[in-house]
């Protein structure tokens, strides 16, 4: 399999708009009024969740340092530390959260365009057709080599960032501290609500590992891909807390506590009614953004499973761009079937728990990837002289990891792992697969 040639693989900026692309998704948008209903302490749960995806982003950057040439980012960690059982479970319950965020993000990014076109929120074929059109488009897209999809994830990156610094800069005119009373309320305790507004924001900052996935297909990847997650994650941690403080300081509280659309209602005290379509575009580009950077890994984790021969072969061919074609094709298939769940009766509710499935889908590679570090450290499998500081940092980020696990709820964390037991008959079928082809193999030589 031929590699990926130096002048179509992923420089440090299109790198780390993949990591800033994928984090920022609608999620920003909502989430400062999910928060006020626990007072301005959830800054605090912010901050906590950044220091946390700060820890995992610098273990994911060491890792990187560590197989540099190695694709699949969680998968490809777990899998060198831990054998391929381990390796594959991780990859499969990574892959499966993808392609249903993937349908989630979609139907977010249509729900924004219904601002400007209203039919969108009434026509529910219409609908469902504007939603496979986005994903086709983008999965076409990414077929047609990984640069094309960093222009991609570039452009909506630095768009879907210019409503949030609007409203940052535009705070520094009409901030109110009084807005920010009160500090706590809540029937919860303050230890127990910095806990769960730690879990809550913990979700707009899931795929800062992203540029560990495609490691083949990045330029200097020893030192661009720590660079980018690194880079990525603290500047996304202060868009999200500065964005977050600007619209409590431009909304009061009770009224924010109520809002549907926050940042919407934080613009049109800066600049008026008009506004209110700047973040709907910004929502609109975030979430089209997101997806195609979700789009991206939802073929390049099956290729490198495959590239292992733990996936089947189809996942593991390239067409002539250097793109796995076949597995974006069936990914999007995988996605387009989910999305049309939202839109049919009776269906949503277990959709919507679907969504809450991709967390801990993702929380799992996490823990094993932090494992896979102590555990090549203590090996010695590394030239770092700061073994002291590398153990306190596995510790640090494997702890934040269980606390998270622990906060998505039992049952979430049931059903996440009934999801991955889900995956052992078929890692089953592909090792029965394997071992009959190297019997053949083996008979023919003879």
């Amino acid at each position: 399999m031929a590699e990926t040639s130096t002048a179509k693989k992923l420089g440090i900026w299109s790198a780390t708009a993949l990591v800033m692309g994928n984090m920022i998704g609608g999620g920003i948008f909502l989430l400062p009024s999910a928060l006020a209903g626990f007072g301005s302490i959830s800054l605090l749960g912010w901050v906590i969740s950044a220091v946390g995806s700060i820890f995992l982003a610098l273990i994911f950057s060491r890792l990187s340092r560590m197989l540099p040439q190695k694709n699949g980012g969680p998968y490809a960690y777990t899998q060198v530390a831990f054998g391929d059982f381990m390796g594959f479970l991780i990859a499969w319950g990574y892959w499966v959260s993808i392609w249903t965020a993937n349908a989630a993000i979609t139907v977010t990014f249509v729900g924004s365009l219904s601002v400007f076109f209203p039919v969108l929120a009434e026509n529910r074929l219409l609908a469902v057709a504007t939603g496979l059109i986005a994903i086709w488009l983008l999965t076409w897209v990414n077929s047609k080599g990984i640069r094309n999809a960093a222009i991609v994830q570039v452009i909506t990156t630095v768009l879907k960032i210019a409503p949030l610094l609007l409203i940052i800069i535009g705070a520094l005119f009409f901030f109110e501290w009084s807005n920010f009373r009160p500090f706590h309320k809540g029937e919860y305790s303050i230890w127990t609500t910095l806990g769960l507004t730690a879990s809550m924001t913990l979700y707009a900052f899931l795929g800062f590992e992203s540029a560990t996935i495609p490691a083949k297909s990045i330029d200097r990847p020893r030192t661009t891909i720590p660079l980018a997650t690194t880079l990525g994650t603290l500047l996304t941690a202060l868009i999200y807390i500065a964005s977050t403080a600007a619209v409590m300081g431009l909304v009061p509280m009770a009224e924010l506590e109520n809002s549907a659309a926050p940042i919407a209602d934080a613009a049109m005290r800066i600049g008026g009614e008009d506004m209110r379509y700047w973040v709907a575009g910004g929502i609109a580009i975030a979430t089209f953004g997101a997806l195609n950077g979700w789009i991206l890994i939802l073929g390049q984790i099956p290729l490198a499973i495959a590239e292992d021969h733990l996936f089947p072969k189809v996942f593991a061919k390239l067409n002539r761009y250097g793109a796995p074609h076949l597995g974006l094709i069936i990914g999007s298939i995988l996605v387009s079937i989910l999305m049309l769940f939202n839109y049919s009766e009776g269906l949503v509710e277990q959709f919507k728990f679907m969504t809450l499935l991709t967390t801990l889908s993702v929380l799992t590679p996490y823990l094993f990837s932090t494992a896979a570090h102590l555990l090549f450290v203590l090996s010695g499998k590394t030239d770092d002289n700061t073994m002291i500081v590398a153990v306190i940092l596995s510790i640090l980020a494997f702890v934040y990891s269980m606390w998270m696990v622990y906060g998505a709820g039992a049952e979430v964390v049931y059903w996440g792992f009934l999801l991955l037991l889900a995956g052992i008959p078929f890692y089953v079928w592909i090792k029965w697969r394997n071992a009959r082809s190297n019997q053949f193999e083996t008979k023919a030589d003879k």
